[in-house]
């Protein structure tokens, strides 16, 4: 329950330190980037 939280505020912060929109595209692109990362690594854990 706790990571759900932390991502959340996490987001909010990374969000409200967007000057532009481009910005906030690029922030929401790495983000993406990094869950997809991460999701590989434990798919091939498994």
């Amino acid at each position: 329950m706790k990571k759900p939280a932390i991502l959340a505020i996490v987001a909010l912060l990374a969000l409200s330190a967007c000057n532009t929109v481009k910005g906030m595209g690029e922030d929401v692109s790495t983000a993406g980037d990094s869950m997809s990362n991460t999701a590989g690594e434990v798919q091939s854990d498994m």
